[in-house]
């Protein structure tokens, strides 16, 4: 019977959990398994992965062959270190001290490894919640300014709509100004038209200065009576020398 180390799959939807198990490589997937030898989760970063070392150890001295993904986790947790020293020791070429010694200092290395990336994962973590806070903070800050904003631009909006509601009182006190303008130049216009009257009257009154000039045209038709007149002067004129005749007849 061929054994295989494999993952056996659990968990629920979109959170899978595997146990590492021994089992035969005729047997399903999620079937029987003849040990369970560890677990691993991914869900986690890095991955929780806990091994029974030596279970792992003892199948893989029995000829049982990991899938990849198996080969990986053992390789992960020092299990085919193990198997390679164990077989070291079979061979005479190391001695169990030398192989522990080389195993611990192997498993002290891989340690470092993931302390050093949690702790790079735990520093990342924290950059990105402190980037995550300052942008938190600018948005709270901008909020805060909008607001203050938009308190300001509703002040104005309040002012102007005030302003807007006055203005029709000053046009109606405009418009009443017009109007009583408008009314005192409606209370003038009967002088002016009196006035008006009396330019007609005085048109009307024209007539007489026809009579004046009537009376000149009048004189002018009497002319004849200074010229008998003068006729008159002239015959007298005349009527001098036989006066003179006379005068001198009876000197005589």
């Amino acid at each position: 019977m061929s054994v295989k180390i494999r993952l056996q799959r659990h968990g629920k939807k979109g959170k899978p959990f595997y146990w590492v198990v021994a089992a035969d490589a005729r047997s399903k997937r999620d079937g029987r398994y003849l040990e369970k030898i560890g677990t691993y989760n991914p869900n986690t970063n890095p991955a929780t992965i806990e091994l029974n070392l030596d279970s792992a150890v003892r199948w893989l001295h029995n000829g049982a062959q990991p899938t990849d993904t198996a080969k990986a986790i053992l390789s992960y947790k020092g299990a085919l270190m193990k198997h390679h020293l164990d077989g070291g020791i079979r061979k005479g070429a190391l001695t169990q001290e030398q192989a522990d010694a080389k195993l611990a200092a192997w498993l002290e290395a891989k340690a470092g490894k993931v302390d050093a990336k949690k702790d790079g994962l735990s520093k990342a973590q924290a950059a990105a919640k402190a980037k995550a806070f300052k942008a938190e903070q600018a948005v709270n800050a901008k909020r805060l300014e909008d607001a203050a904003k938009a308190e300001a631009d509703a002040i104005a909006a309040e002012s102007a709509v005030e302003e807007v509601e006055e203005a029709p009182a000053a046009e109606v006190e405009v418009e009443e100004t017009v109007a009583e303008e408008v009314a005192a130049e409606v209370e003038e216009a009967p002088a002016a038209e009196v006035a008006a009257e009396e330019v007609v009257a005085e048109v009307e009154e024209t007539p007489a200065a026809e009579v004046a000039a009537e009376e000149v045209v009048a004189e002018a038709e009497e002319t004849p009576a200074a010229e008998v007149a003068a006729e008159e002067v002239v015959a007298e004129a005349e009527e001098a020398p036989a006066a003179e005749e006379n005068n001198e007849e009876a000197q005589a």
